[in-house]
């Protein structure tokens, strides 16, 4: 795919996310379209938000679920950026009027105290860079119309990332069985999802290596202070003005956020 195609695309993108009114997806088109053409157009798509006046304050993985991987006919999960105008801390409101199709994701975060840089990271490695764990909330988002995704179509529009909300509680990641972590998740006081750090990769961390391999690969350092979303512990909730979700997370703390 021509530069000029890449651009054209991420900047559709952009005047997705700044007018809140959601486009027709990108792997429809009748396009050659390739995963990596899909990861220069997010690559574009950030760069206008930063053009804009954010600045990148970690990443987030996305499809760490088998059943997920299966549904969009990938092998591997995938990856956004996390910019500092999505960060909301815990018990913040967050306007509805700013997002297109909001929906939760309950995950585990970590927070990085020393760089990382693949290729040929172990699982040990990333322990050994992380600050701590936290309860987390991700509010996915797509400028794609009614969720019509492929695999190009997230990846492009940076993973699907809306905003996102950190707990209450940082945590030291040694003793703590990440996979056997368990997630209560209400919504409006009723419980609406379950799950384990078992269900991102079979392991959080096995998530996280990934991503700094993948990113190591591609010649692009996790780096200290960093915060890295390791992908959902359950299924999407969808969210509208007056919900309120609380999630609780063993041994991690827990995690509100509003909706106006």
């Amino acid at each position: 795919m021509s530069s000029n195609s890449i651009d054209q695309l991420g900047d559709e993108l952009y005047q997705a996310f700044v007018s809140r009114i959601p486009i027709s997806p990108l792997s429809g088109r009748g396009l050659s379209f390739s995963l990596e053409d899909a990861y220069r157009v997010q690559q574009r798509f950030i760069e206008r938000r930063l053009q804009a006046g954010e600045t990148v304050i970690g990443k987030k993985i996305g499809l760490t679920s088998r059943a997920v991987m299966n549904m969009l006919g990938v092998d591997q999960p995938d990856f956004g950026q996390l910019l500092s105008g999505m960060l909301y801390n815990d018990g913040e409101s967050i306007a509805t009027t700013g997002l297109i199709a909001p929906r939760a994701e309950g995950e585990i975060a970590f927070v990085l105290k020393r760089d990382l840089m693949g290729p040929g990271l172990t699982a040990a490695d990333v322990l050994a860079a992380t600050e701590g764990v936290m309860a987390c909330f991700e509010i996915v988002d797509s400028r794609i119309a009614d969720w019509k995704i492929q695999i190009q179509d997230t990846v492009a529009d940076n993973a699907s990332c809306g905003v996102f909300v950190l707990g209450n509680q940082l945590v030291d990641v040694r003793g703590v069985d990440l996979s056997l972590v368990g997630m209560a998740l209400e919504k409006n006081g009723e419980l609406v999802a379950t799950g384990a750090g078992a269900a991102s990769l079979g392991h959080p961390v096995n998530a996280m290596v990934w991503l700094a391999n993948k990113l190591g690969s591609l010649g692009i350092p996790l780096k200290a202070g960093e915060i890295i979303l390791s992908g959902s512990l359950a299924a999407l909730v969808p969210v509208k003005a007056g919900d309120c979700l609380h999630m609780s997370l063993g041994g991690l703390g827990s995690c509100t956020v509003r909706f106006d």
